[in-house]
């Protein structure tokens, strides 16, 4: 079992300044926890199974308290394979950019596989949902990146649909211990300082996760 999973979903490599503040982060940790077991998990590198029409007859399947069979079996197992990572670590570090106000497709790929009835949710039909992953000691961090949106900007340089999103979903989970990690530098904006602002913020962070 991991002490910290790290979840990229930023393709860009040595570009991706969300990268570069998780390797700040990392590299804080690692210097306070030696020992520590970190599993990198980058969302392009292809493991992440697809969530097409065998797993979504599943998982319906499941909805409906029966057992997949078949495709739909293998679909679940490599679901369930994805969750099974992604719950194995109670510290998680993710690497958000923004795309076009929101994320990058990969991550909404990742938040659909591991989603499921059973691991993430459950549904009560008067109470509604209930949150699986809450009050079992799991905490997160979250860099979320921007080149053109930034707070206190006009609707002309686009919208946040990055962070109401990823850290709603994490809530949803029942995961509550969110702590938000952010660079918008904008188009026109002090990249140097702010990238020192937010390298600090990814520092401190890390010095108490």
């Amino acid at each position: 079992m991991p002490d910290l999973l790290h979840i990229s979903a930023s393709p860009r490599g040595e570009d991706s300044q969300s990268l570069r503040l998780a390797a700040t982060f990392l590299d804080t940790y690692r210097s306070l926890h030696p020992d520590a077991d970190i599993d990198e998990w980058d969302l392009w590198d292809g493991s992440l199974p697809a969530f097409g029409p065998a797993a979504a007859r599943a998982k319906m399947t499941v909805f409906g308290g029966g057992t997949p069979q078949g495709e739909e079996a293998e679909a679940w197992a490599a679901a369930k394979a994805a969750f099974a990572r992604f719950d194995a670590a109670d510290r998680l570090l993710f690497s958000v950019p923004m795309w076009n106000s929101g994320v990058p497709y990969v991550l909404k790929q990742f938040v659909d596989v591991v989603s499921q009835p059973g691991w993430i949710f459950g549904v009560d039909p008067v109470a509604g949902y209930r949150h699986l992953l809450e009050d079992r000691g799991k905490r997160a961090a979250v860099i979320y990146t921007s080149a053109v949106w930034a707070p206190g900007l006009g609707r002309e340089f686009g919208a946040d649909f990055q962070s109401p999103f990823f850290t709603g979903w994490l809530n949803w989970t029942g995961i509550d211990d969110v702590t938000e990690i952010r660079f918008h530098p904008t188009l026109t904006g002090d990249a140097d300082d702010l990238g020192r602002i937010a390298a600090e913020a990814a520092r401190d962070t890390a010095k108490t996760f």
